[in-house]
């Protein structure tokens, strides 16, 4: 099946038009093509990528100032716009892409484009894997009154709508009695509308005005059509799509003139039996025309007995396509149940006044209701996921390793011995190889000695770094350690320095336990996140009592480092904190932000920091306390990051994985991030990261390209040192360490 697109001023440029701008263009349409015309109109040809890219490797110098029609192909696919659907149908496959469609003049009025699931809405794209579309239906709740239109677009944008829709209707050339609302003849109800509409109507004006505020503020308009003559309108206007009412979905006629504008349809099924969807629906695919259909029951307000949700499954099958809900039920419950069956569009009435003059205010959500539906949508359809095969989540993998089990040693076994069932048994906590690995154990050789209690892990399978070489790196590089491993971490490499990531019970141990003289290399020290009693740290509370025992708790880190600092070359050691500044429910406000900055810098200047230096951590949006998720608000922004290291002279450490998921979250270029946080650098994280809390991962098995990266730290960073901060990379005497900087050194990091 073919979709024709006729909304042709996305797809064109003139001749004489420079290539810069016709590359523009292919980059906002997200076509990957546009059509060059004359100034008539006339095709001159096309530009595709390829053909970009072929004209680029055959120039000795490129001018991309020139004319696009140097270099359109003229040689492309078209039929005429009087060729049947069928035949459009037949002239697509895998291997073309797209066909324009002409008049007799050889003008664009069209593009083909094989059907995959998706419909384009203006810059929306819906298809099976995106997020749902909301339509705020304002329709006459406007009450003929422009001011107050303005006010439900406003409350619109800001409720999380993508969509704000009215109606549009000639009274004159709709009603039988040319919308006279005195007529008596009429029956009680159509008299009642025909009273509203009479009164509440925005003029064709007020109509086009209010569409371009729509656009002004950021928020999609579209308009249902009553009649022809609004649709003639609303063409001439520009309209991107069109909703089609209920009470128009079996009116063929009308529904035909839809069809043939090429726009994308939303059409609700309200009113109309099952023969009469697939008539219409039958209609629709005769001429290609792009359409999604709502499930709908025209009551005002619908009983809940009579919506029968479930019919919005048969109405996929029945559409072969992409289906949504138009409510007009009460609360907000029932377009969720629609999102988890499969909606791709949610309609429902907005108001700011449910008491207002007219049918439609009492069906309505006011704003804050609105509101509530969209964060409640986006929370289901984050909820919904995939069937694909289910991955453990970062939160579940902290709570596997602390809940779950594996396999250790029952005894104290010698390097070389056949591994047998008696060797082994089942312990808590999950560190190790888990229990279902035991068999694969057995009969194995061990290739170290082995103690009593110890876990087992991959490479006693065979598996992981078989091999510990020097590493050769520009910058200061090392691994982090605890009390515990520390000598042993040093004497197995290289490394130029360690970080002490020190837990609340850590700060009690006595430094001289663990070291008689002093080491050869630097060290870093990582303050405890979490302290006794269930205390996180956090230097941004307004909660005083709360605030001031962060003090106090980073205070001891800060003696306990002192302690430390004779057993180490470090002139002035780096403490790096999690200032805080975190949320349960939601992120914060931006414009609240700036306080709690203040509040850190007010925590910092308590501390007596003598011979350290502090320095804060860049945080993700999504940060992971001990197996459950937060909302993280400070140092994820590097704007207020660089502004807060200039305004108290400070720097930072850079943790890679979690500003690449705070630039995974808003949509922030990754590049521009460490360019403008890594002059403020003074110690760097390094470690993957994938989607939006996807934290910790080994280098190379998430979204981060580190060859780029690793120039970009050159310039912005270059004398930053650093450590690979793979999650639970301690185990098995540091592999998941040696591993990551094994991978680092091969990328030129």
């Amino acid at each position: 099946m073919a979709v024709i697109d006729r909304n042709i001023q996305s797809y064109i440029v003139f001749s004489g038009d420079s290539i810069t701008h016709a590359l523009k263009k292919i980059s906002e349409n997200q076509a990957g093509f546009v059509v060059a015309v004359s100034e008539h109109g006339v095709v001159d040809g096309i530009l595709t990528d390829g053909d970009f890219r072929r004209w680029v490797v055959s120039q000795n110098e490129i001018h991309l100032d020139s004319s696009v029609s140097n270099i359109v192909n003229r040689d492309y696919r078209w039929a005429s716009s009087k060729t049947s659907a069928t035949e459009i149908a037949q002239g697509l496959d895998d291997n073309i892409r797209f066909l324009l469609l002409l008049d007799d003049a050889h003008r664009l009025v069209g593009v083909a484009k094989p059907s995959q699931g998706q419909i384009q809405i203006g810059k929306f794209k819906l298809g099976p894997d995106t997020e749902s579309y909301l339509i705020a239906e304002i329709g006459n709740n406007h009450n003929g009154d422009f001011d107050l239109a303005k006010k439900l677009v406003n409350a619109a944008k800001a409720a999380g709508a993508n969509c704000a829709k009215f109606q549009m209707r000639q009274l004159e050339s709709l009603y039988t009695n040319a919308g006279n609302s005195n007529d008596e003849k009429e029956d009680l109800g159509s008299q009642y509308t025909l009273d509203l509409l009479s009164r509440f109507q925005l003029s064709n004006e007020e109509m086009f005005k209010i569409f371009d505020y729509c656009k002004s503020v950021g928020i999609q308009p579209l308009c249902t059509p009553w009649e022809s003559k609004s649709l003639e309108l609303l063409e001439e206007y520009g309209m991107e799509a069109y909703k089609v009412a209920s009470a128009d979905f079996t009116n063929h006629g009308f529904l035909l003139e839809l069809i043939q504008t090429g726009k994308p349809l939303i059409c609700s099924t309200g009113m109309s039996t099952d023969g009469e969807i697939r008539d219409s629906v039958q209609l629709l695919k005769k001429h290609n025309a792009q359409f999604i259909l709502l499930h709908c029951n025209s009551t005002y307000p619908a009983p809940f007995k009579d919506i029968n949700l479930h019919y919005m499954t048969k109405l996929k099958t029945i559409s072969g396509g992409l289906v949504g809900y138009s409510g007009h039920e009460r609360g907000i419950h029932i377009p969720l149940a629609a999102i988890s069956l499969g909606a791709k569009v949610v309609e429902k009435h907005f108001t700011l006044d449910r008491n207002m003059e007219g049918n439609d205010h009492r069906v309505s959500l006011l704003p804050q209701e609105f509101e509530q539906m969209v964060k409640q949508i986006r929370e289901l359809e984050e909820a919904m996921g995939t069937s694909a095969s289910r991955q453990v989540s970062q939160g579940e993998l902290m709570n596997r390793e602390i809940l779950g089990k594996s396999v250790v040693a029952k005894a104290d076994i010698k390097s070389g011995t056949i591994l047998k069932a008696e060797h082994l048994e089942i312990k808590s906590p999950g560190r190790g190889l888990a229990p279902y690995k035991l068999p694969e154990l057995i009969g194995r050789k061990a290739s170290r000695d082995i103690e009593r209690g110890d876990f087992f892990y991959p490479s006693d399978l065979g598996l992981g770094l078989t091999e510990l070489k020097p590493f050769q790196f520009s910058r200061p590089f090392g691994v982090p350690v605890r009390y515990h491993d520390v000598n042993k971490m040093i004497s197995k490499s290289n490394i130029s320095l360690v970080e002490f990531h020190f837990s609340y019970k850590d700060l009690d141990l006595k430094a001289e336990k663990y070291f008689s003289e002093q080491r050869n290399i630097e060290f870093v020290v990582h303050s405890p996140e979490l302290f006794a009693n269930d205390h996180i740290m956090d230097l941004a509370a307004f909660d005083e009592d709360y605030r001031r025992h962060s003090v106090k708790e980073l205070q001891r880190v800060i003696d306990v480092t002192r302690q430390l600092n004779p057993y180490f070359k470090t002139e002035r050691p780096l403490i790096i904190i999690n200032a805080g500044g975190f949320t349960l429910e939601a992120h914060m406000p931006v414009a609240d932000r700036s306080k709690y900055y203040d509040q850190i810098a007010k925590s910092l200047s308590e501390l007596d920091s003598e011979g350290v230096e502090i320095i804060p951590q860049t945080m993700p949006p999504f940060p992971w306390h001990f197996g459950g998720q937060r909302f993280q608000n400070l140092f994820m922004d590097p704007l207020e990051t660089r502004d807060f290291c200039e305004q108290y002279n400070m720097r930072i450490c850079l943790d890679i994985s979690h500003s690449k998921l705070a630039c995974n979250h808003f949509k922030w270029s990754f590049s521009e991030f460490i360019q403008m946080v890594g002059p403020y650098t003074a110690h760097i994280h390094v470690v993957d990261a994938k989607g939006v809390d996807g934290e910790g991962l080994q280098i190379l098995e998430g979204d981060i390209d580190f060859k780029q990266l690793a120039k970009e730290l050159a310039q912005s960073a270059p004398k930053a040192s650093f450590i690979p901060e793979i999650w639970q990379g301690h185990k098995n005497d540091g592999e998941g360490f040696w591993v990551a900087l094994d991978r680092l050194q091969s990328l030129n990091f």
